[in-house]
């Protein structure tokens, strides 16, 4: 049974870092590749990062380019949201995701808030 289970959400104010966590169990972890989504109050699920199963190429949306980095252990079958420079518009329950044998699978999410 495929599970995700996201941790490492917290309130931060502006400016600050959050490294976020998904830990993955119930599927050969290694041959899949991993992406974050997050969720706003009012808006729709968004695309936030993603990388490969041997972690050789990543992509990230525009909105978080240059202050979010993905990475993933395998060895650990642990994937990272390393997050700086956080900005209000990043509050957002983060989910991470993977397509599995045609099924899309999510965690249950964590939450980030940016405040002052």
């Amino acid at each position: 049974q495929v599970q995700l289970v996201e941790s490492g959400g917290d309130l931060v104010q502006p400016g600050g870092s959050l490294r976020l966590s998904c830990a993955a169990s119930g599927f050969t972890f290694s041959a899949y590749a991993i992406h974050w989504y997050r969720q706003a109050p009012g808006k729709e699920r968004e695309l936030v990062a993603g990388i490969t199963s041997a972690g050789v190429s990543t992509s990230y949306a525009d909105s978080v380019k240059g202050r979010f980095t993905v990475s993933r252990d395998n060895a650990k079958n642990t994937v990272h949201l390393q997050m700086n420079s956080l900005k209000p518009e990043d509050t957002a329950v983060y989910y991470c995701s993977t397509l599995h044998r045609a099924t899309r699978y999510w965690g249950q999410g964590t939450q980030v808030t940016v405040s002052s």
